[in-house]
């Protein structure tokens, strides 16, 4: 890669966007299409595709196979797993998460889906708004996805109607609007015969928009992470203690919102301790101010106690810190997550023990209803629960900040990763339920 299109590529944006479908939607082809258009396939993959497709009896490449990587996705012809691909145009750089269509994987979407800025939802012609797409709908304004991207797909099949495509555009719209999403973009396509993915179709003079690739290359990436409220969670306390640097002590993290200065008052949370920024250091090098997303070691005027765990927050925006968090969360391992349960809560680079102390409600993601009191949540549950931790945490809400007011709850006795966590309110909010307290030595 020359230097030229190295400094091109440094000054694009970065768009982080997942694709979901039910299966057999096609979605495996359209990421495949849209890596093969983009001239963002190598040689050396397209020749094992061909060759794959070739034993197979295909005549042409089938494009799902540069997705589907995992030998049971190959035979069965269904994404299983979150498949990770990182591609470039002049425009703009993309990291795509193609995350898995049936009921059973939801877990997956959730974990794809979770550092997203767009989602695109693809829909069967054919079939419409099934309840698959309404819940893959659910789960984007869950994680409060800003974009949207309705795919209606196999357009070719349908004769390229236009009245097909207004009317499950139209159905899909209310119905995400409903949920709250705020940006919701219908566009017809054709996976298979590369109708209005990169290039637009001749086959549908009708429709105007973008194509896939137009709106990927082009919607807004706010990253106004920048102008949120500034969060530091502190990884490493740097102290090199050599001739060169005798009294050096520097608070090492990624900032994971907003802005920092030096001169800014902060304080040091849970402690509640205040002191200002002396100074901030980026690659080694000093600088004024640092913004979200930045690597960066944090010099306090003040000699005080800070720690992996802890958080640096502007003293003028702090968050409250609490022990007790009400979040909706997605239970994403085997075993089932029960009241009583006890489990380590990570949140940002903290990790402090917990009680889950109540599960109010389970969310149906099929119509929005919500079960009262289910007493556990299994694999791919939804709903929301009562925690008590043994620490106070200081945690935004999830609407504020996906990262500061999201966390993770992990089985204490192997590490395994059970629940995924969204502080404060969803979209459908469960009534309030009382607390009942738990007398044993996780009762905090």
């Amino acid at each position: 890669m020359s230097t030229t299109t190295t400094e091109a590529l440094s000054a694009t944006t970065l768009l982080r966007f997942a694709t979901a479908g039910s299966v057999d939607d096609g979605k495996s082809t359209l990421v495949g299409r849209l890596l093969h258009d983009s001239k963002s396939v190598l040689s050396d993959q397209l020749e094992a595709v061909e060759r794959a497709s070739a034993s197979r009896g295909q005549e042409g490449p089938d494009l799902a196979l540069l997705t589907d990587g995992l030998r049971a996705e190959r035979e069965q012809g269904i994404t299983i797993d979150v498949a990770y691909r990182y591609f470039a145009t002049p425009r703009r750089r993309f990291i795509l998460a193609d995350t898995p269509g049936h009921v059973q994987y939801t877990r997956n979407m959730v974990t794809g889906a979770s550092t997203a800025e767009l989602t695109v939802i693809l829909v069967d012609a054919r079939n419409g708004v099934v309840e698959q797409t309404r819940r893959h709908a659910a789960i984007a304004a869950l994680l409060r996805v800003p974009h949207v991207v309705l795919a209606v797909n196999k357009m070719d099949l349908v004769g390229y109607e236009e009245k097909v495509f207004a009317a499950i555009a139209e159905e899909f719209t209310a119905y995400a609007s409903e949920l709250g999403v705020p940006e919701i973009t219908a566009i017809p396509i054709s996976a298979l015969a590369g109708d209005n993915v990169v290039e637009p179709s001749a086959n549908m003079d009708w429709y105007g928009g973008p194509t896939v690739l137009e709106h990927l290359e082009t919607v807004p990436v706010s990253h106004d992470l920048a102008h949120c409220h500034a969060r530091l969670p502190v990884q490493y306390v740097i102290r090199p203690q050599t001739a060169e640097h005798p009294d050096y002590r520097g608070y090492a993290g990624q900032i994971a919102a907003g802005t920092f200065r030096v001169g800014d008052p902060v304080t040091v949370l849970p402690s509640g301790r205040t002191t200002t920024i002396s100074g901030i250091d980026l690659l080694g090098e000093p600088v004024d101010v640092a913004w979200t997303t930045q690597s960066v070691t944090v010099l306090l005027t003040d000699d005080i106690d800070v720690s992996r765990g802890d958080l640096i927050v502007p003293t003028k925006d702090a968050p409250a810190t609490t022990q007790d968090v009400e979040a909706t969360v997605c239970h994403v391992a085997d075993e089932p997550l029960t009241v009583g349960h006890r489990v380590l809560l990570k949140h940002g680079t903290r990790t402090v023990k917990a009680i889950v102390k109540d599960i109010p409600s389970r969310l149906t993601l099929d119509d929005l209803s919500l079960h009262p009191h289910p007493g556990r949540l299994v694999a791919n549950d939804i709903g929301r629960v009562k925690i008590r931790t043994a620490e106070p945490l200081p945690v935004d809400s999830y609407a504020d900040s996906r990262r500061t007011g999201s966390f993770i709850l992990i089985d204490p006795s192997d590490g395994t990763t059970l629940t995924a966590g969204m502080v404060g309110e969803s979209f459908a909010s469960p009534e309030p339920v009382k607390d009942e307290s738990e007398a044993d030595g996780w009762d905090f």
